[in-house]
This record gives structure tokens, C-alpha cells and sequence, in this order.
């Protein structure tokens, strides 16, 4: 599933062909995806200007000028390609793997008015589309209850120390927790432990002192999920199975994967001779070096 860095570069990818565009043409071609669509879906986009397309946690969020929010969640393996004006369907921007990419997953294609068109494609059909009240946008049930930004200043050590001191829950499991920080995922999850040399299979509750005071542990991890997920970003993503940027690029983070998918390999940090390990964690690989995360 893409997580928060796809999820931004797929944005960064739309925007210019979304923003400041009206809808001159929405055209669904089923009744449902993950969930059903909204009543009235094509008639309630079309003619509507984009006014701002945002990112909150997973979601991509399309301002329009009628107040409402159009809540996209690529699923596992939605994907948006891009046609510009003038382009044929030979240099349409495409992305293929398995089914993924074949006409037939098409679902859903906006004209935009700047003469680009943008289509929806969803094989397995696990993402979505949702309307919400720009108003009430922190209300929705999709929003509500998710946590702070990981890039954002909200993520501090003392937020974590402050959220996860009480739990007595694995660390890796604490900090998937959407609740607590909203977006991360299980591939950034594992390298930003690695950067902080925190094991996955420590308790959450170690990011916290006695006193509530943030431990070293918590101080050295804020910095390293923020960079993991700049990092990440910058290099457009990380290509595993479906996920491609909307023009067409491969996401290439993941040639600077440090422990994840690297079971059985030597830990790449100087001066530590551990072997990367594999174990299971909440239904979810966690990759990490027993040598050096502790």
C-alpha cells in the first residue's frame, strides 16, 4: 500500500493539472470501489473549480469551490496517470505492473478544463472516493481520529513521550498507530527505527522517563522519522509492487532501503557486524538489526 511519501509525490504530481482547473467532465464507471461513491458524484463535481489539493495523513484532499472536499485513498493499488493536452495515447503518462495499468481497472476520468485528462485506475479496487463539507472536514469520520503530521512541528519528542508513555504496546506497533501519528507506515516505520537505532520489539512506553520527559530514544527518533520521510520524498517514493508517480516515474527509495527487505543481509552501519532480521509483528514484517537497534 503507498504510504505517506507516495501518497505526497502523487499529489505534487496532480497538482498541476488540477489546481485552478474546473471538472468539465466526471465520468464513473461503476456504482462502487472500496465503498459505494457519493450520491451524485459526477453532477456534484462537475463545472467545480479546484481550489487547493492538499494531503492529510494517507488521503489526498481536492478543495473545490463549492465548500465540499473531494477525499481520495489510493487503496493498494490505485493509481492516478495523467494525459496532457496534445499528448496521444502513445505518450500517455502510464505505469504497468500485472493488472494493474490494463483499461479495464479504468474507473473513473476527469476532463479537466486546462484540457488534461486524469484517470483513475484501481485494480483490486481497495481505494476510494468521499465528499465532505469543507466546513466539517476535521469532523469526518475519516479525518477525526487521525494523528499529527509526522513533518509537521506537532511531532516533537515530547508529543511521542507524551502519547505513547502509558502504552504497553510494541513500539513499531505504537507508531503505526494512525491515531498517534497519522500517514507512517510499515516500510518508513522500519528504516526510521533503524536511523534512531530503536529496536521495533521495544516497548512503547521506553519513549517516555519517569517523569514523562522524553527519553533519548524519543529524541533521536522524531529527527530520523522526519528524514526518512524527506528522503523518501525527494526520491520520488519507493516502487514495491504497484506504485508509480502519476506521470509515469518510478519511485526510487527503495535502492536506499537500509533493513527493509534485507532479511539474512550484513547491517550496512559501520563498525556493527549484526545480520538483518525478519519477524512478524502485528501481521506486518519489521525488518531491523538486532546488533545495533536495542
Amino acid at each position: 500500500m503507498p504510504e505517506l511519501p507516495e501518497v505526497e509525490t502523487v499529489r505534487r504530481g496532480l497538482e498541476s493539472v488540477l489546481v485552478d482547473a474546473r471538472f468539465e467532465r466526471v465520468e464513473q464507471r461503476r456504482a462502487n470501489l472500496r465503498f459505494p461513491f457519493p450520491e451524485r458524484f459526477a453532477e456534484r463535481l462537475t463545472g467545480r473549480r479546484i481550489t487547493a489539493l492538499g494531503r492529510r495523513a494517507k488521503y489526498l484532499l481536492a478543495h473545490l469551490e463549492s465548500e465540499e472536499v473531494l477525499i481520495m485513498h489510493l487503496g493498494m493499488s490505485g493509481r492516478f496517470t495523467i494525459r496532457r493536452p496534445g499528448a496521444n495515447a502513445q505518450n500517455r503518462s502510464e505505469f504497468l505492473h500485472e493488472a494493474g495499468g490494463r483499461d479495464r481497472h479504468d474507473h473513473v476520468v476527469f476532463t479537466m478544463s486546462n484540457g488534461a485528462t486524469v484517470t483513475y485506475n484501481d485494480a483490486r479496487r481497495f481505494g476510494f472516493m468521499a465528499l465532505a463539507g469543507a466546513k466539517t472536514l476535521e469532523a469526518h469520520r475519516l479525518i477525526a481520529n487521525l494523528g499529527v503530521e509526522p513533518l509537521s512541528a506537532d511531532l516533537s519528542p515530547r508529543y511521542l513521550a507524551e502519547r505513547c508513555g502509558p502504552k504497553k504496546t510494541s513500539l513499531k506497533a505504537a507508531l503505526l498507530d494512525q491515531r498517534i501519528v497519522a500517514g507512517l507506515g510499515n516500510i518508513y516505520v522500519c528504516e526510521a527505527l533503524y536511523r534512531a537505532r530503536l529496536s521495533p520489539r521495544r516497548s512503547a512506553g521506553t519513549l517516555a522517563l519517569r517523569s514523562g520527559a522524553p527519553s533519548a530514544g524519543a529524541r533521536r527518533l522524531v529527527p530520523e522519522i522526519k528524514s526518512v520521510l524527506e528522503d523518501a520524498i525527494g526520491a520520488g517514493g519507493s516502487t514495491l509492487k504497484d506504485y508509480h508517480a502519476p506521470e509515469g516515474d518510478l519511485g526510487y527509495f527503495q535502492h536506499s532501503f537500509a533493513v527493509y527487505g534485507r532479511e539474512g543481509l550484513e547491517c550496512g552501519r559501520p563498525g556493527c557486524e549484526g545480520t538483518i532480521r525478519r519477524i512478524v509483528q502485528g501481521g506486518r514484517s519489521s525488518f531491523y538489526c538486532p546488533g545495533c537497534q536495542r
